[in-house]
């Protein structure tokens, strides 16, 4: 057959696959389309952290990581409570966000370029600037890295501690004896006992772990960061809808912060005048429309969580049993780093 009479004969199988091929891409179903579905939020979590996750003697959770799930909850359903937590280890975390066992992972994770490529994830905008530190007992006379020469240091796999850790030593010809273990309780308990000399983590999971021991002005974290440890949330690689509901609804909690927007005001800025002010709590404009979400889908993460502010000083700051500095989780014009692009 001639190659035009060829062509003509199969163009209408042409056409139907790829009108079959755009009805699949347009079937897509999202996590987002999902969670609405099911009617709530699957959130992987320490559960073991102070600050950041880990269940109170009522049986609830809380933690800056929980209130992460909880904000996002809010923006779907106009409910915080709509969030089921799931315990994972540091091993297990990043396979259940690829099987689909959570729906986002809000577990301390530092935001690292393998991870970000080579695992299946997609970091959400970071909730926490860390750095590395180390813990040892005030009796030691552990003042530096040195002094930890032939000495046992705990640590957890499978985290960027133990590989920051390896790299510091190396680095600087100390030999030094690591004890690894799966789990955090463990890592720590083996600590308190005596059978390592220092334990070593993210600096605000030092002073978190610590306010648990039996004594803790008996131990130190030193004045010493050896690495960037940028926590942030992550969803499963390629669901830019989801991804965006996510980035969005951090974005919103920093925004309110800067614009003076909190949980006692929110009802009453909405109505106001300032324009940003309305945009972002959705009385002006249709920017949720272009997330997935309702207009005021801010508004509601406010009024039901508070701005970042509120979150961090009720778990980690002023309000909290840590009372950690903000340090560079300031916002970026009161001295920190914490920057939000607008809603505009």
């Amino acid at each position: 057959m001639h190659k035009l009479g060829l062509f003509l004969a199969l163009m209408p199988l042409i056409l139907s696959l790829n009108a079959c091929s755009g009805r699949s891409r347009g079937n897509t179903t999202s996590k987002l389309d999902t969670i609405k579905s099911r009617g709530k939020l699957i959130c992987g979590v320490s559960g073991q952290l102070p600050g950041f996750s880990f269940v109170k003697a009522n049986g609830e959770y809380a933690g800056l990581d929980v209130d992460v799930c909880r904000a996002i909850a809010a923006a779907i359903f106009d409910d915080p409570k709509k969030v089921e937590f799931r315990n994972l280890n540091a091993k297990e975390r990043f396979t259940a966000v690829q099987t689909g066992e959570v729906d986002i992972l809000s577990r301390n994770t530092t935001w690292t370029i393998s991870r970000d490529t080579s695992v299946g994830l997609e970091f959400a905008p970071v909730v926490f600037y860390d750095g590395q530190g180390i813990m040892v007992r005030k009796n030691s006379n552990i003042k530096k890295l040195e002094d930890l020469k032939g000495k046992s240091i705990c640590t957890q796999t499978g985290t960027t501690n133990e590989q920051n850790l390896a790299d510091q030593m190396r680095q600087r010809g100390i030999n030094y004896k690591p004890l690894v273990f799966e789990d955090v309780n463990t890592t720590f308990t083996t600590y308190e006992q005596g059978r390592c000399q220092a334990v070593t983590s993210d600096r605000s999971q030092l002073v978190s772990r610590r306010s648990t021991l039996p004594k803790p002005d008996d131990h130190s974290v030193l004045d010493l960061v050896i690495s960037k440890e940028p926590l942030a949330p992550a969803v499963v690689n390629g669901d830019s809808k989801w991804f965006d509901v996510v980035k969005w609804t951090i974005y919103g909690l920093i925004n309110a912060e800067e614009l003076g927007v909190n949980s006692q005001n929110v009802t009453q800025l909405a109505n106001g005048s300032n324009p940003e002010i309305k945009r972002l709590l959705g009385t002006e404009g249709d920017l949720g429309k272009g997330v997935g979400l309702t207009n005021d889908f801010v508004s509601r993460i406010i009024k039901h969580v508070g701005n970042y502010s509120e979150m961090y000083d009720r778990n980690l700051g002023k309000n909290s049993d840590l009372k950690l500095e903000r340090g560079p989780n300031k916002l970026w014009n009161q001295g920190g780093i914490l920057y939000a692009p607008p809603f505009r």
